[in-house]
């Protein structure tokens, strides 16, 4: 097991990142803008288990092969830009949905569909940056020490406090901008005007996405 003070560094680090300006936390704020914070958190907690995912890659010596491999990373990198370029096309053409749906800060319940389409999308646009793996890679291994036990086992438990820095921050981002939409979103053109910025982020991020090099 990694030291406390190993772990205090890392979670104090890890805030940092995740409040840095970034593409996950400015998804976050755009979809839960768009969308509402309950809608927000579900995001937020796919962005996670795909940190989950990227962490035992690391732990299995998975992400280096990525990282050995162009054409892997030039793969998954553009999928996640045509994902991305979905996702800015939907919003660039969405009508405005204010009198159909309730407001951002309302207390309407979510249906599991919607959660779970919700916690996909924050996976796949995790999963589909390999940036975000090769980080990982360079990354937690500096907070290892073979003389404390499993390398394997220590890069599990510091991804893990990783991703509650991660889960942390970008809940307060997601509950935070769900509530200003929720101003937002009373009239219909603010949503309209809402969904077209939201579109030429979403459109920003797939083409830096896209020419990102390892």
């Amino acid at each position: 097991m990694p030291a406390l003070e190993t772990l205090l560094t890392l979670f104090g680090v890890a805030l940092l990142l995740a409040l840095s300006p970034g593409p996950d936390n400015l998804f976050v704020l755009m979809q839960s803008a768009q969308r509402g914070w309950r809608l927000g958190l579900c995001v937020v907690l796919g962005l996670c288990l795909g940190l989950v995912v990227h962490t035992c890659a690391v732990a299995l010596g998975l992400a280096a092969l990525v990282a050995a491999s162009p054409a892997i990373f030039t793969a998954i990198k553009l999928c996640g830009a045509a994902y991305l370029a979905w996702l800015a096309w939907g919003a660039l053409r969405a009508v405005s949905r204010s009198r159909a749906m309730p407001p951002a800060g309302s207390h309407a319940a979510l249906t599991a569909g919607q959660a779970l389409r919700s916690i996909g999308r924050g996976v796949v646009m995790n999963l589909t940056n390999p940036k975000v793996l090769i980080f990982f890679l360079a990354f937690l291994p500096q907070f290892t020490d073979p003389a404390r036990g499993s390398v394997a086992l220590q890069v599990l438990v510091l991804g893990g406090v990783f991703i509650l820095a991660t889960l942390l921050v970008f809940g307060a981002i997601a509950c935070g901008s769900g509530w200003f939409a929720a101003l937002l979103l009373r009239s219909a053109r603010s949503q309209d005007w809402l969904n077209r910025v939201a579109g030429l982020v979403f459109l920003g991020l797939a083409l830096r996405l896209a020419m990102a090099q390892r």
